[in-house]
């Protein structure tokens, strides 16, 4: 896998295709007029009312009537504090936000749809990427993934390589992406690689989140710049920013400021000082238009005390954009003649760019060199290392006459692998939540596609050190020496750890808290542990039916029959008699027989749980199945 890795990267590394692809990237694909007419978000929030009438849900408006334009080529930033709905605005002008959402957005006069969607990249605040996988990897995985089939897989690689010597990323490209606790790339090189798996698809509309957020001033120049250059190619740009350097200020085309989510300003952003000075406010002294304007959105003008007039300065702005603006822009929107129709319809457009085997086989090869790290970490190995020894020196070479030690070994086999690999998926879901959201928001795969290639995956992963367990204590502990015996345990082992896994897959993918998720998990382990047969045999009729959906009780009577057969004997008595195995009372209360009804209960439970995860996994996401 790392040398197909390696000859992608060196045939990607070709200058002429490479030069190609960097001239289609140059150009938007298809122009896009953006325009949001009176656009307008509700959210219900619960209030307490008095003791008599409970609990009643209240609206609050987040976005009161947003209205503008951005035309093919213009960059349009949008300002203002936080909570002001900019975020909001966004994730609605990129078709990302449902609810209580009013008001017209169309592009090139069209709404929403599978072209649009191909055509549009939309960039978090956090960047959303895996920390192993290197610059190189990462872009080369999203473009298998988002370029259409119309390209084979060598020009998708080219394309990734454009895109890595157009963003400045050549000198890392063979760098970890690193995270909060493993060095990797720098912050501005991580947000140029977010840029870069939305530049992969050539959008013609990209929208960005604080793109500059936590970067210095230099860093952050050098970002802007690079989607400045973006929108001179034809793109329509869009972004939310905190609060820019005056360089950065004059390199957008458009300014919408925001205030309590009401427009105070729309228009082009060399006019924005004018028009305030028009309106009543001009700076005291020279200052960096978006401090100022900022100031305004917060109600501080150098006229006003700051404590007890910003209500007054909000108020007096938004009806001085009502006033100024509101209708003259409101007339644009609608009046504007867009000539960008160019015939391109949504039914051209597959939902998915490529089939479900690829992206199988993408997410495969992606999930394994992500996760190989964790999965076979030396702290990991260490522990099931050092539990499997003490395990085989503590039932050193016990024989039959140790019936009872030989049968705690196999519970504590069905305990230990019940347990481990149940908080190891507990993990999976949550931790990939985000991930997921980003990726399956965009349109990039199936969750189908995305849920198999993680369980097939995880396989080979999962079972290696179960299985390096059961050899060392097998072994050790003088179980019975066949190979039939051995292979038996093995199997049984293996198939309680993919059941347990099972159920920590579904409950991280229910609850989507590591948490709460842990905290479930461990009461229903230990009420199967404790109903599994072995600490008490004599289990009251009421509370009897738990051990039928135990995964230890089904696993441990499994182990039981790879050793055991009701006819085996034991020493047993002083006079050096014999007994038979399955009349010994902790063997006899679960039982030799049956074996086959345990086996299909666990094999339903293998299956069952992981049907539960997918389904509580489509609730993540936005798309497909």
């Amino acid at each position: 896998m790392d040398q197909e890795m390696a000859d992608i990267e060196a045939q990607a590394s070709n200058e002429e295709p490479e030069a190609e692809a960097a001239a289609i990237l140059k150009k938007a694909n298809r122009p896009v007029t953006l325009k949001f007419a009176d656009v307008v978000y509700k959210v219900s929030l619960s209030k307490r009312g008095s003791c008599h009438k409970g609990t009643k849900l209240e609206e609050k408006l987040i976005l009161k009537g947003i209205t503008g334009i951005v035309l093919p080529g213009e960059m349009l930033a949008m300002l203002g504090p936080s909570g002001s709905g900019k975020t909001t605005l966004l994730t609605a002008l990129g078709g990302k936000l449902g609810g209580k959402l009013s008001g017209a957005i169309t592009y090139n006069d069209r709404p929403f749809s599978n072209a649009i969607k191909r055509n549009t990249g939309f960039v978090s605040q956090d960047d959303v990427l895996y920390p192993h996988l290197t610059v190189t990897e990462t872009l080369v995985f999203t473009a298998l993934l988002r370029l259409p089939n119309s390209l084979t897989k060598e020009e998708k690689t080219t394309h990734a390589e454009a895109v890595i010597t157009q963003l400045g990323l050549t000198k890392c490209k063979n760098s970890i992406i690193g995270g909060s606790f493993l060095r990797g790339v720098s912050g501005g090189e991580r947000k140029r690689v977010s840029i870069g798996q939305e530049m992969l698809i050539n959008p013609s509309l990209l929208f960005l989140d604080e793109p500059t957020s936590g970067l210095d001033s230099t860093t952050a120049q050098r970002i802007v710049s690079t989607v400045w250059e973006q929108a001179k190619g034809g793109r329509t740009i869009v972004m939310t920013i905190h609060q820019p350097s005056s360089r950065l200020f004059y390199m957008f085309d458009k300014v919408l400021l925001l205030s309590d989510g009401n427009p105070l300003y729309f228009g082009k952003g060399s006019e924005v000082m004018d028009y305030f000075s028009n309106v009543g406010y001009t700076p005291s002294v020279a200052m960096n238009p978006s401090d100022f304007i900022l100031d305004l959105a917060n109600g501080v003008s150098s006229y006003t005390d700051f404590c007890d007039n910003q209500t007054i300065v909000k108020q007096s702005l938004v009806s001085a954009y009502k006033s100024n603006l509101a209708d003259k822009l409101m007339a644009e929107v609608q009046n504007i003649d867009n000539h960008l129709q160019d015939g391109v319809n949504d039914k051209q457009f597959a939902q998915w760019a490529t089939t479900w085997w690829q992206q199988f086989a993408v997410l495969f090869r992606r999930g394994v060199k992500e996760r190989k790290h964790e999965s076979f970490s030396g702290l990991k190995i260490g522990q099931i290392l050092v539990v499997a020894l003490l395990a085989g020196l503590l039932w050193w070479q016990s024989d039959a006459s140790h019936l009872q030690d030989q049968i705690g070994l196999l519970f504590f086999y069905s305990g230990f692998w019940g347990f481990f690999p149940l908080f190891q998926a507990i993990f999976t879901f949550p931790q990939e939540r985000r991930m997921l959201e980003k990726e399956r928001s965009s349109g990039m795969y199936r969750l189908s596609s995305y849920f198999m290639s993680r369980m097939v995956s995880d396989l080979p992963m999962e079972l290696v050190l179960p299985t390096i367990f059961v050899t060392i204590t097998y072994w050790m502990a003088g179980l019975k020496s066949t190979a039939e015996n051995f292979l038996r345990t093995l199997f049984v082992l293996l198939f309680n750890v993919l059941a347990a896994q099972g159920l920590g897959l579904a409950l991280g993918a229910m609850v989507m808290d590591q948490k709460s998720a842990t905290t479930l998990g461990s009461v229903i382990m230990l009420s199967f542990l404790l109903a599994g047969g072995y600490y008490v045999q004599h289990v009251p009729v009421f509370i009897r039916w738990i051990k039928y959906i135990s995964i230890s009780h089904h696993a441990y009577k499994l182990l039981l029959g790879s050793q055991y057969k009701a006819s085996d004997t034991y020493p047993c008595g002083t006079s050096g008699g014999v007994c038979l195995v399955g009349d010994y009372p902790a063997i006899k209360e679960v039982g030799l027989d049956k074996q086959v009804l345990s086996a299909v209960a666990m094999g339903i439970m293998l299956v069952g749980y992981r049907l539960i995860a997918y389904l509580a996994l489509m609730r993540v996401g936005v798309t497909g199945k």
